[in-house]
């Protein structure tokens, strides 16, 4: 029967049904149902599990000398956000340079800002860098931002929710991305400092105050409308000592103040391991526990390898890339949920690789680029936030996601770009199609599994069970916008897949040997939506 059912399982497409063959099951712990706590999708459950298609907004509270350089005096001693206050401090004093920062901070998205974000960009969510520092001066006690530095943030936290306030009022879902960590999770200016050394992994001292920071920033974004996420860390260097110890630990403690708060963790540069952990973490013997999802970044301009290819090669490349994820999604049951946010991104390549073609065609290619990543991302991953929104140097070029988005570069997901008239002409469908296409899918269900194990018992009606509630789901988050009042055209469909099942799965109240009939439903019932109503 083992080998039956292997067989079946290879004989299977990606989108079909599969019996999970018993070695490669979760242990299922709950052996019996228990009630259904499910519930129509929220307004915030879809601000957090939707397509992700977005921008971050960096250097605006963890500056950055290369995109805000008018933010740094004559004189600082480096590119980042402390080199540039302790310049301003020393020239300019603590009252102005408050003042400055406070400016930059208020002014960074204006009212005609969030309209080109949701009416030409349709953007959906904003990746937001802020820093340890960004807390006020209570977190900055032995750090370099101690004393004269710390006074300056006394009022960078209200500005992140005023930020996050008016991002949610336009129907934009804000992820707060923990950019700078006490020590630095990477060398980099953009963590803070210019020390060129992470000092945040085997530091005691410095995990125990990113800790504490973490805590309060979910303790605050748990009445904070609009918060999509919070990312523990940015850019963690590879191999960082202790990571994996110090994720479980941070998991933890937030989930002790909002089991409901999406977390996102960085790979650290090695996705396999990060998904392979994730997959332990989402695993739905854990109950209603916080998703986590992986952060990874697509830079395609710093690695030699890539400096030597061409930028026909490298655009060649690019539908093959997040394959890291096979294996590792599209079955709860098998391994629990795996999900990936592409979190930083551009359309830059090197100087090297431009040297390849001539000028003439370089705007072309730029497009192809932009277009390739952007059906990618949209096939594999959760969500996308290019890097980056807002610079001194308006549009920013190949970085930035304005010009990018102006030159059509960056493709939003299709169902964005409907128009009312034909979102009521595809939910009508959907509904007058939807049993004949609910009968189908359980009898191709049945007939699969009575002729391929005719003597192995199956629940099917779990399958029937799972396709209402995937289908209704789908069809919630394509209304949303009209119907929940988020603002913005088109619909939205059900972009982090993975965690999104596992938290239905939970709810459900699912048990025993054939859960994964009632997750095969699911999917079907949530692909049969997406087919009819052409999303």
């Amino acid at each position: 029967m083992k080998s039956l059912i292997s067989k079946a399982k290879a004989s299977l497409h990606k989108d079909q049904s599969h019996f999970p063959a018993a070695q490669d099951q979760q242990k299922i712990i709950k052996q019996n149902d228990t009630a259904s706590t499910i519930q129509p999708p929220t307004p915030l459950e879809v601000l957090r599990y939707r397509y992700h298609h977005g921008t971050n907004l960096g250097s605006i509270f963890v500056l950055e000398q290369w995109l805000s350089g008018s933010m740094f005096v004559a004189g600082a001693a480096g590119g980042s956000e402390l080199d540039a206050v302790n310049a301003s401090l020393k020239q300019n004093g603590p009252g102005a340079t408050r003042t400055q920062w406070e400016n930059h901070w208020n002014t960074a998205v204006s009212d005609s800002d969030f309209d080109w974000l949701v009416n030409t960009a349709h953007c959906t969510t904003i990746r937001l860098p802020i820093g340890y520092f960004t807390l006020g001066p209570n977190y900055c006690s032995g750090t370099p931002f101690a004393g004269a530095p710390s006074q300056v943030y006394l009022n960078a936290w209200a500005a992140v929710k005023e930020l996050v306030s008016r991002a949610r009022n336009h129907g934009i879902g804000v992820l707060i991305d923990f950019h700078a960590l006490p020590g630095g999770a990477n060398g980099e200016a953009h963590s803070g400092t210019s020390s060129g050394q992470a000092q945040l992994w085997g530091n005691t001292s410095n995990l125990n105050l990113s800790t504490q920071c973490l805590q309060f920033i979910a303790s605050e974004a748990k009445s904070m409308d609009g918060v999509t996420g919070i990312q523990l860390c940015n850019e963690a260097v590879y191999g960082a000592s202790g990571i994996y110890a110090w994720y479980d630990s941070v998991i933890s403690a937030i989930g002790q103040i909002d089991s409901t708060m999406p977390i996102y963790i960085s790979d650290a540069w090695d996705l396999n391991t990060a998904l392979s952990y994730t997959n332990g973490k989402n695993s739905i013997n854990a109950g209603l526990t916080n998703p986590i999802i992986v952060d990874t970044h697509k830079y395609y301009c710093f690695a030699d390898a890539d400096k030597s290819q061409s930028p026909q090669q490298l655009i060649g490349g690019i539908p093959t890339e997040l394959e890291e994820l096979n294996g590792k999604e599209g079955s709860v049951v098998d391994h629990g949920a795996a999900q990936v946010l592409v979190g930083e991104y551009s359309c830059v390549l090197d100087g090297s690789t431009w040297a390849k073609v001539s000028d003439a065609d370089r705007p072309g290619l730029v497009n192809q680029f932009g277009h390739a990543q952007s059906t990618r991302w949209q096939q594999r991953a959760g969500g996308s936030t290019f890097w980056t929104y807002k610079m001194d140097w308006m549009d920013g070029g190949e970085w930035g996601f304005v010009q990018q988005t102006n030159s059509s570069a960056l493709t939003p997901p299709p169902s964005l770009l409907l128009s009312s008239a034909d979102l009521s002409t595809r939910f009508s469908t959907a509904q007058t199609q939807r049993t004949q296409l609910k009968t189908t899918a359980i009898n191709n269900h049945k007939n699969y599994w009575t002729s391929t194990a005719p003597s192995q018992t199956f629940e099917f009606y779990r399958f029937g069970d799972g396709y209402d509630v995937g289908f209704s789901d789908a069809f919630a988050f394509l209304q949303a916008r009209s119907e929940m009042g988020l603002g913005g055209s088109g619909g939205d469909k059900i972009g982090n897949l993975d965690v999104w099942v596992k938290k239905r799965i939970v709810e459900s109240g699912q048990g025993g040997a054939f859960v994964w009939e009632w997750e095969q439903g699911f999917r079907q019932g949530v692909g049969d939506f997406c087919n009819i109503a052409d999303v």
